[in-house]
């Protein structure tokens, strides 16, 4: 089981080892068990398998932790093409930061789990009709069988 919670704006996802992934909303960072990942490219760390893919000079992360696939997005891009989409495949959980632009791009990827963040978060959830109240952890378990996109209000 993961828990994806927040501590003082850093996103954090525990796994059931303990172990925790770190997304810092604000310097746009990445680290697993206090290993940073900074540069496109494959890492491993604590048995959680991690690739960085570079896109229109921007850094996309996906994440792989107890078999659930962890896509974190900082940044918009310009135009959505193929090699980008052939990135995320199938995503159990997206964090993302929320822009108006962003929407096109969380159209094309299936994911079962969006926790979206930034200063736009609330727009997000209020264009999509997710009223949502805001909590404070969310637990994602073993077995997923939502057909349907779950979209998370996370207290940051």
């Amino acid at each position: 089981m993961l828990e994806i919670f927040n501590e003082n704006t850093l996103l954090k996802v525990k796994n059931s080892d303990n172990k925790v992934i770190v997304v810092d909303t604000v310097n746009k960072k990445v680290s697993i068990d206090d290993f940073g990942i900074d540069y496109p490219g494959e890492y491993e760390k604590s048995w959680i398998l991690s690739e960085v893919f570079e896109y229109e000079q921007k850094l996309f992360y996906a994440i792989h932790n107890e078999q659930k696939l962890i896509m974190v997005i900082f940044d918009e891009v310009n135009e959505i093409k193929e090699e980008l989409l052939e990135f995320f495949g199938d995503v159990d959980v997206l964090l993302v930061a929320w822009t108006k632009n962003m929407q096109k791009l969380i159209e094309n990827i299936e994911t079962r789990v969006v926790i979206p963040f930034g200063e736009g978060k609330d727009v997000l959830l209020n264009t999509l009709w997710q009223h949502k109240e805001e909590i404070s952890s969310f637990k994602l378990k073993q077995e997923m069988w939502e057909e349907n996109t779950e979209y998370v209000n996370l207290a940051l």
